[in-house]
């Protein structure tokens, strides 16, 4: 071999060893600063899914990474900490999907650690427990509250914060933790797990190289920027929806069973003697068209009117923030997505702290 060749090969060799070098760095890098989904969303037999109890760790969403701690009840909160079944405070239970969850966002940034912050901040301490978790629809609200309550967890008051999604995921999922048999037939045995991370293995392992191939796709081909006018799941509010992503029970079937799980909801609340309130609240497609009235407000509205103690319409309140200025997009949203940033949260908190701190001695 030639000095020529010999160079270029051991100049080969070393920009070999140096990459590996690289890849093992960002692998473990990874590894110790990055969440890992399957760490802490875990199966649960009796409603198919949770947070996995007292973690202190980090999740991400997207390219977003925050604190997670979830205390003994698998919930989001401030800290690891126990929660005792009975408080001598009030205590009023938050449950819903992603949204309530706060994916995406440290818990203080949050409504629900609002509503939790300004509870622990009152003379009369009001005890904010979240056990909102991602893709939670009305058989697991059902579901999980029954199983609390089922435990000996004591609550003063329950609010259910309806989301778009759930007509989709109560026509599509969820069967195998369904109590009625003509839906628990649809039940897939392989079902029985939490939604699956879609990651890819250099994003979920090799973060750095993950970043730096976004920011050459970028480069190469710009994003254009989110469309809040994306109907994705809104489809079943307005005429001819999708018929693949409703299956197999499609729209009316996930309205029917949708009404039906938070109706077994509010009657065993009922004869617990705990008051029910549902919230709904808007997507940006449905703000982008000036969506003030439609099937979800109706439907909920409605049952309200026998099943609850109150029934909470944000829609007005983030249309009067559309209002305000353009970009309302960039400011209530987190950029690329539906879910609601830190002010989106914030309004939500403002929109919902009269009704549950204010007036929390009222039933």
């Amino acid at each position: 071999m030639t000095d020529s060749k010999r160079r270029i090969a051991i100049g080969l060799m070393l920009l070999l060893y140096c990459f590996v070098l690289y890849l093992a760095f960002d692998f473990a890098f990874t590894a110790l600063t990055m969440g890992d989904p399957r760490r802490y969303r875990v199966f649960d037999y009796r409603y198919h899914h949770s947070l996995i109890a007292n973690f202190d760790g980090y999740d991400y969403w997207g390219n977003n990474r925050y604190r997670l701690f979830t205390n003994s009840l698998g919930f989001k909160d401030s800290a690891v900490r126990e929660i005792a079944k009975v408080s001598p405070n009030r205590r009023i239970l938050l449950i819903g999907d992603s949204f309530t969850e706060g994916i995406g966002l440290p818990f203080e940034q949050t409504f629900a650690g609002k509503l939790y912050s300004a509870g622990q901040n009152r003379k009369e301490k009001i005890e904010f427990l979240n056990a909102g978790v991602a893709s939670y629809s009305p058989s697991i609200y059902f579901k999980k509250i029954q199983a609390l309550l089922s435990d000996g967890f004591h609550f003063d008051e329950v609010v259910v914060f309806s989301d778009l999604s759930d007509v989709t995921d109560e026509a599509s999922s969820y069967f195998c933790i369904d109590d009625d048999p003509k839906y628990r037939a649809y039940c897939d045995p392989a079902d029985v797990k939490p939604p699956a991370s879609k990651k890819s293995f250099v994003s979920s392992h090799l973060k750095i190289t993950d970043a730096i191939g976004d920011w050459i796709e970028k480069k190469v081909d710009p994003p254009k920027p989110p469309s809040p006018l994306d109907p994705f799941r809104t489809e079943w509010l307005y005429p001819n929806p999708s018929a693949t992503r409703y299956q197999p029970l499609g729209v009316e079937g996930g309205i029917a069973r949708s009404v039906q799980n938070l109706t077994a909801l509010a009657d065993l609340l009922k004869k617990k003697m705990i008051p029910l309130t549902i919230v709904v609240y808007p997507w940006p497609a449905q703000l982008a068209r000036d969506d003030r009235d439609n099937r979800q407000i109706q439907i909920w509205s409605k049952f309200c009117q026998n099943h609850c103690k109150g029934f909470v319409n944000l829609f007005p309140v983030f249309l009067a923030e559309r209002d305000k200025a353009p970009n309302w997009y960039d400011r209530l949203f987190v950029p690329g997505d539906f879910h609601y940033s830190e002010t989106g949260n914030e309004i939500i908190f403002r929109a919902m702290q009269d009704r549950l701190l204010r007036n929390a001695t009222t039933n």
